[in-house]
């Protein structure tokens, strides 16, 4: 919760009733979890919070839920700054007779797509159909192992232009299918959520904000949070029971191998916790941590900087061990956050440090050679069919490029400004 000053905040009465905004509550563990899902906007609060919030919302002064909460618990609570805390989050509606101002909310992708028209997806039916799909790849791939596709399965056709393009077109069709199915799962728990282009390092992506899951039962969130990976195995599975019954060396075949292995290929990047893929937030919901990547990132921080005090010749060792341990990130968190919280930090770290070597000892290089070869075969000597593949090449990898620029700027520029809670 964030501190307000009392000059920054509505003047509050202690006779001051207050008139809410409509929240959502959850307990987790010792915690509620407190949210409005139009601003989609969540915090955590103890158990004394959300009584008072309880109290509040029943139509009690703020005078009258001290003295409730005191009775109670026998501890005085500042209910005037809560008062200001709520209202700084955008929770409370009205005080007294004076209306608050309200942010305007989130703009929710495919608005016009209702909870009760995708009621469906939280459903056992549909995770028991991609089950049954997986099974049935599963056993035809175990007495097919050749079915199982390879890199060369993606050169489907002579043409590189044609295998270039048709690649991208499918690609970027998955990756919408993907996207849709957490947006459609969590919009059936009733979280409006909102797609968008994002970059995760050196990887440009599509991602969907479903702030407001958290909110849901268990099921429903390990749903959402899965939906994008069932959908990619159920189309590959789907995929690998109609190549079984397909003649092998026809253009069909080519098509659905390549399409298979483009199915399979994003399954390994979800393992990149480190980028904050669906199986982080996964791993964040079962080690019960309210940020881990945050968490995580901040005490790495705090390590780096206490090694490099180490290293400096003539510190007190004993005043900068204790100072250090005033400073780390880690220590006002619950135990069971604080040893998830370490661990994943050099999850992070390592796995950040290992992506960044792979793109400059591989992607770069590989991008600089296809450039270089395709500038040179748009030069005088070549034949059409060359000049077009080259011509493609320059096309898809500028555009990718350009897009991945604008949309790492529009990030920084995101992150830079003013930001809701």
């Amino acid at each position: 919760m964030t501190d307000v000053a009392a000059e920054d905040g509505p003047r509050i009465e202690p006779s001051a009733r207050v008139l809410l905004h409509d929240l959502a509550v959850r307990r987790d563990r010792d915690e509620w979890i407190v949210g409005r899902m139009a601003t989609r906007t969540f915090v955590a609060l103890p158990a004394a919070g959300a009584r008072a919030l309880e109290l509040l919302g029943e139509g009690r002064s703020v005078a009258r839920t001290a003295e409730t909460l005191r009775a109670e618990t026998g501890e005085e609570f500042e209910i005037t700054d809560f008062v200001r805390d709520l209202a700084a989050l955008g929770f409370v509606a009205r005080i007294a007779d004076r209306p608050l101002p309200d942010a305007e909310p989130p703009r929710a992708s495919l608005p016009w797509l209702r909870p009760r028209h995708v009621r469906f997806a939280l459903h056992p039916a549909p995770a028991v159909l991609a089950g049954v799909l997986l099974a049935a790849a599963v056993a035809v791939l175990v007495r097919r192992p050749d079915l199982l596709p390879g890199y060369r399965d993606l050169l489907w056709s002579p043409h590189g232009s044609l295998v270039l393009f048709s690649g991208a077109a499918a690609g970027w069709a998955l990756l919408l299918a993907h996207e849709l199915a957490h947006l459609v799962t969590a919009r059936a728990a009733g979280v409006p959520g909102r797609m968008r282009l994002g970059t995760r390092l050196q990887f440009l992506v599509m991602q969907t904000d479903i702030s407001g899951i958290e909110l849901a039962p268990r099921r429903h969130r390990m749903t959402a949070y899965l939906a994008g990976i069932a959908l990619n195995l159920s189309v590959a599975s789907a995929l690998v029971l109609i190549l079984a019954v397909t003649d092998t060396g026809t253009t069909a075949y080519r098509l659905l191998a390549a399409a298979l292995l483009l199915a399979l290929m994003p399954l390994p990047f979800q393992c990149m916790v480190f980028t904050r893929t669906d199986l982080y937030f996964v791993l964040q919901d079962v080690t019960g941590c309210r940020n881990l990547y945050g968490d995580g990132l901040a005490y790495a921080r705090y390590v780096s900087r206490r090694v490099t005090r180490r290293l400096r010749p003539g510190r007190s060792t004993e005043a900068g061990d204790r100072s250090a341990e005033a400073g780390d990130p880690s220590v006002p968190l619950p135990p069971h956050e604080r040893r998830a919280v370490r661990l994943y930090s050099v999850v992070l770290v390592a796995g950040t440090a290992a992506c960044l070597a792979f793109m400059a000892a591989v992607t770069l290089p590989v991008d600089v050679a296809l450039l270089v070869r395709a500038v040179r075969g748009l030069g005088p000597g070549h034949s059409l069919a060359d000049t077009a593949d080259s011509a493609a090449v320059l096309v898809t990898l500028g555009g990718i490029n350009v897009l991945w620029l604008v949309t790492k700027w529009r990030d920084r520029r995101s992150r830079s400004g003013p930001s809701s809670p």
